[in-house]
């Protein structure tokens, strides 16, 4: 089966997307992250930054990326499952797959007008030379509200511990 992520674009041709909203005076929102086993949490963040501008864009971590960042056993589906999944939620208008375990290149160069985050962070805890970039180009910075326990991990683990003998 060939799942086909309607909505992922590659880097290139998000920015050129980008640049026509831009021309259209359209409010773009950036949010980024694993978004490896989608879960409410998800679901509630993407529907507060969708209400932020225009239209949502979303920045994937790769699944080397994630790997990285998470450790050997991660992630759960790989990029392309995840975007398909991303890709069937009305409020993301775009995805684009990163590989690094920071955005500061991509949002240099995708320019976003607001730039959304879940609120397990906090403008000192979103890492420097992301939040250099987003300065620089003059964009916001939202917190969005966080629903306490509702994180990837914990889910994992709730799973696992309640399979464990």
């Amino acid at each position: 089966m060939n799942l086909i992520p309607s909505k992922l674009f590659n880097f290139s041709n998000a920015c050129g997307i980008r640049e026509k909203l831009r021309e259209e005076n359209q409010k773009v929102v950036l949010t980024n992250g694993c978004f490896d086993v989608l879960h409410p949490g998800h679901i509630f963040s993407l529907e507060n930054a969708k209400k932020l501008g225009d239209s949502l864009w979303v920045a994937l971590n790769s699944d080397m990326s994630v790997k990285a960042l998470k450790g050997d056993k991660r992630p759960i589906f790989t990029e392309k499952m995840r975007a398909y999944i991303l890709s069937a939620l009305s409020v993301v208008d775009g995805i684009f797959i990163f590989n690094g375990s920071r955005l500061t290149d991509e949002i240099l160069h995708f320019h976003p007008d607001i730039y959304a985050k879940s609120g397990d962070y906090t403008i000192d805890t979103l890492d420097l030379s992301e939040r250099k970039a987003l300065q620089t180009i003059g964009a916001e910075i939202h917190l969005l509200p966080f629903i306490k326990g509702l994180s990837t991990t914990s889910i994992i683990g709730k799973f696992l511990y309640s399979y464990l003998p």
